[in-house]
């Protein structure tokens, strides 16, 4: 059977639960905590974890882990708040590690 044609995604490493949309990518030159990361407007089916403040390479960020919304596998975190002005475009933004996601319908 054919698979439909549909917008590329990512997904979950572990369960392969959607999470993001390709076209939602911001950028793809980010570090995370295993290596790289991308920068999504958006993501989905997942859960946010409590706010806390945390010393990352560009600076003092507020920021929420996430989680799958399925298997809770640690996929990234939620940029809540920035303290430096250079920083605030990635407040409400999400973090993604390459090494947790993977492409689906490509």
């Amino acid at each position: 059977m054919a698979e439909l044609i549909g917008p590329r995604l990512y997904s979950c490493c572990n369960c392969r639960n959607h999470v993001s949309l390709h076209d939602d990518i911001i950028s793809k030159a980010f570090q995370g905590r295993n290596g790289r990361a991308f920068l999504f407007s958006h993501a989905m089916n997942v859960v946010v974890g409590p706010k806390e403040d945390r010393h990352l390479m560009t600076g003092l960020h507020t920021v929420a882990d996430v989680y799958c919304g399925d298997c809770r596998e640690v996929l990234g975190w939620k940029y809540e708040r920035a303290y430096e002005a250079s920083q605030k475009y990635k407040e409400g933004k999400f973090i993604l590690e390459k090494s947790k996601i993977v492409k689906e319908n490509w």
